[in-house]
């Protein structure tokens, strides 16, 4: 057997242990690293019988079997390492045999590493699969108004029949919040949600963040491609908001997903199968721009299978202050102190037109947070456009409530005047023409 001189200079060059047998069992070969990982000498084994330089070793059995062995494990003065045995044949005939020894502690470091890479990427997988998920359920919808509750029944017979839902409703209604509890009261509530507002792409990015792209399809796109939100929505929920700024081109496209099941990528003519349920939302009027020619017919009736309708926040005023509170609680958490809205400003929110809907409302609520002067949200405290939109004669105070605050008003003044200590108390009890004991109740 001859090594030729381009084989050995590969051979020399691994970081392998390499040992080649003739069928005579001939050591013929060792590279370096095979000197370096069993520590055995060039003079000590080429040209001996590799059973008398190294007894017990099997690379001679795969002469007999002419079959290969792999990751045996050698331990040798003390050494460890891994074999894997092989036999060479050149035209069919059997010439020799080759061993391939690795260092058992490099062996272990890769295993170590690709452990480590292992949990990085579960750990990647855990990260987006959470992003993917709908954080919402029907229980995170405030709805104590009857026509909320007939809205979340609906949404309860609807959720389980795989349709195409398109939500109605004003800015500010929350739809993407019922989107999210259709997908979690669905059979695919395990699988993503991705949610996509329209109006935030214009013509082919949109395209390209739907549908993905292949290398090279247009100037500036990754050298790898992209895949697009309805692979990735595969098995699950996309949520396409706003849905009327779609572009007539990317609408085509739209369409012949939902009729064929499938996605074609920017620049590729491969189709690839989908499974991915659609809820679209809009808070346009579909049918003026259909007969303004604003927005596909065809496309319409697709994903208007099931319409759902979200009444505005002043068609359900049940809903009003439940929904104020709610976010009061979530800032009494944040600043650590009890938050109370006073009866005037209660009445103020509730008579109140709210054209922004929901999202007005809490604002106008962490408005009134930041202008309060002690832990009372009072009507004053609410957005001019509030206190100048509802009648003061909607505002008008109960007598027990107004007795309470001048009582409150006239006890601190009191205190300020005749001082916080037993003495003062006594003298401001006096003052207020009431007993000690009585100050005292008034004051907790």
């Amino acid at each position: 057997m001859r090594i030729n001189s381009w084989i050995k200079t590969f051979f020399d060059n691994l970081y392998d242990g390499i040992l080649i047998i003739d069928t005579d069992e001939i050591v013929k070969y060792i590279n370096p690293a095979y000197t370096r990982i069993t520590k055995v000498t060039y003079e000590e084994i080429v040209g001996k019988k590799l059973r008398e330089a190294r007894p017990g070793a099997r690379l001679p059995n795969v002469l007999t079997t002419k079959k290969p062995i792999a990751g045996v494990l050698r331990e040798e003065f003390g050494i460890e390492y891994s074999v894997n045995m092989s036999p060479i044949f050149e035209e069919s005939e059997l010439i020799g045999a080759i061993s391939v020894v690795s260092n058992i502690d490099d062996i272990y470091r890769l295993y170590r590493d690709i452990d480590k890479y292992k949990s990085k990427v579960k750990s990647l997988e855990n990260r987006i699969s959470a992003i993917q998920k709908a954080k919402y359920t029907l229980d995170n919808i405030i709805s104590v108004d009857i026509s909320s509750e007939e809205v979340k029944n609906t949404i309860k017979k609807i959720s389980q029949k795989d349709i195409t839902i398109l939500i109605f409703g004003e800015s500010g209604t929350g739809k993407e919040l019922y989107a999210n509890a259709i997908h979690n009261e669905s059979n695919r509530a395990d699988g993503p949600f991705i949610a996509v507002n329209c109006a935030s792409f214009q013509g082919n990015l949109l395209d390209s963040e739907l549908f993905g792209y292949e290398e090279g399809s247009f100037t500036g796109a990754k050298r790898e491609g992209k895949m697009g939100l309805f692979e990735a929505a595969n098995k699950g929920t996309i949520f396409l908001d706003e849905i009327s700024e779609m572009d007539l081109e990317v609408q085509a496209k739209l369409l012949r997903t939902l009729q064929e099941g499938t996605i074609r990528r920017i620049g590729s003519v491969k189709e690839t199968a989908i499974d991915v349920r659609v809820i679209a939302a809009t808070n346009k009027n579909l049918d003026d721009m259909v007969r303004d020619g604003m927005f596909r017919h065809d496309l319409f009736y697709r994903i208007a299978v099931f319409p759902l309708v979200i009444p505005p926040l002043r068609e359900r005023k049940d809903d009003i202050l439940p929904l104020a509170y709610n976010y009061i609680e979530s800032f009494k958490n944040s600043l650590k102190k009890d938050i109370i809205l006073s009866r005037e400003a209660e009445l103020m929110l509730y008579n109140y037109n709210w054209p922004g809907n929901i999202r007005e409302l809490k604002n106008s609520i962490e408005f009134g947070i930041n202008m309060m002067e002690d832990n009372e949200i009072k009507y004053n405290h609410l957005p001019v456009r509030v206190q100048n939109s509802v009648k003061k004669t909607h505002i008008v105070q109960r007598l027990s409530d107004k007795v309470k605050e001048t009582e409150k008003q006239e006890i601190i003044k009191a205190i300020k005047i005749f001082g916080e200590d037993i003495e003062g108390k006594k003298r401001a009890a006096e003052a207020l023409g009431i007993s000690l004991a009585t100050l005292y109740n008034k004051l907790k």
